[in-house]
């Protein structure tokens, strides 16, 4: 393997994650109330312990986001019908809604730059989703071992 390019895909990965958050900040959300909003939206009522470890954020820094994204009106607490003393969230229409413009917005600003991009490289990478699907997916199974 390589590792000057394993250096350039991670670097360049990053890249691009931060670039496209950036498109995030016209809503007011920042990258990570957007993605916990995502997966709020994506996997229905999720309890907070199970939003935690899915998201990859402590119990605190949970509760900040969860706090701010209450007081924006796009989740809203519900008691869990399994445990009284938890809580769950569920998304909100206007949630929903949000979630939904900046899904668009990204996807309009990735697609504006494929354009921008000679045809080959464009399909180039359009043909190469699978294999990053499955690096993501590779990714997030090696860092579930590794805790």
């Amino acid at each position: 393997m390589d590792a000057d390019r394993v250096t350039r895909l991670r670097a360049v990965i990053s890249r691009l994650a931060r670039q496209l958050n950036d498109t995030s900040t016209d809503e007011g959300l920042t990258p990570t109330q957007y993605s916990v909003l995502g997966l709020v939206r994506n996997r229905g009522p999720l309890g907070l312990a199970e939003l935690a470890s899915l998201e990859g954020l402590n119990p605190t820094m949970l509760s900040r986001v969860v706090r701010k994204l209450d007081e924006k009106g796009l989740i809203r607490r519900l008691p869990d019908p399994s445990d009284l003393r938890a809580a769950r969230v569920e998304v909100t229409p206007a949630g929903v809604g949000m979630h939904g413009r900046i899904r668009d917005h990204r996807t309009q600003v990735l697609a504006e730059c494929l354009e921008q991009l000679p045809a080959d490289v464009a399909e180039a990478l359009l043909g190469a989703v699978p294999a990053m699907e499955a690096l993501a997916e590779t990714v997030k199974s090696q860092s579930r071992s590794s805790v």
